[in-house]
């Protein structure tokens, strides 16, 4: 999915929060309270949902969408990714920055100009990131760090590898 147009994921509706509709979802944005606001109309693959209230429950967000009164009916929103338009995004800072729908589908080489792939996902994980790459048949989890990805080019559609030993031989 690209991040210069179409759309982009901005959660995904996990389990029934209750027995009135309620869901829990898990945010993929940084900005869950404007998203998930009563009125936002997300796009989901099929009929768009609206969310008619929202709000935390600790650290997990509860979304009521308009239309879903039960908990059968929640159960059958469970695992729709919720998107909305990328231009809808706000405009980022400077040029070194971008988002991780950006970088999805750059092609993967390394300095010396050996094609490994596509860029098929970004993962953050609590210790680090990660941009899952696919190479020969296989993904491999590539760490997100200057130091072995010292080019990121968006306009180009590229990305620069710089692999540690080992790297790509598992």
């Amino acid at each position: 999915m690209s991040g210069t147009g179409g759309l982009v994921v901005v959660g995904r509706i996990g389990p029934p929060n209750g027995v009135q509709g309620a869901v829990v979802v898990q945010p993929f944005t940084d900005m869950p309270d404007e998203r998930f606001a009563p009125g936002a109309v997300l796009q989901t693959g099929g009929e768009p949902l609206t969310v008619e209230a929202s709000r935390w429950q600790g650290k997990r967000l509860v979304v009521q969408f308009d239309g879903v009164a039960d908990r059968p009916g929640a159960e059958r929103l469970r695992g729709i990714e919720l998107q909305v338009d990328a231009s809808s995004r706000p405009a980022l800072e400077g040029p070194d920055d971008f988002y991780d729908t950006d970088l999805v589908g750059l092609s993967a080489s390394t300095v010396d100009g050996r094609a490994l792939g596509p860029v098929r996902d970004v993962v953050h994980s609590p210790a680090a990131d990660y941009l899952v790459v696919k190479f020969e048949g296989r993904e491999h989890l590539v760490p997100f760090v200057a130091a072995v990805v010292p080019t990121v080019d968006v306009a180009g559609g590229r990305i620069v590898i710089d692999p540690p030993e080992g790297l790509f031989d598992l």
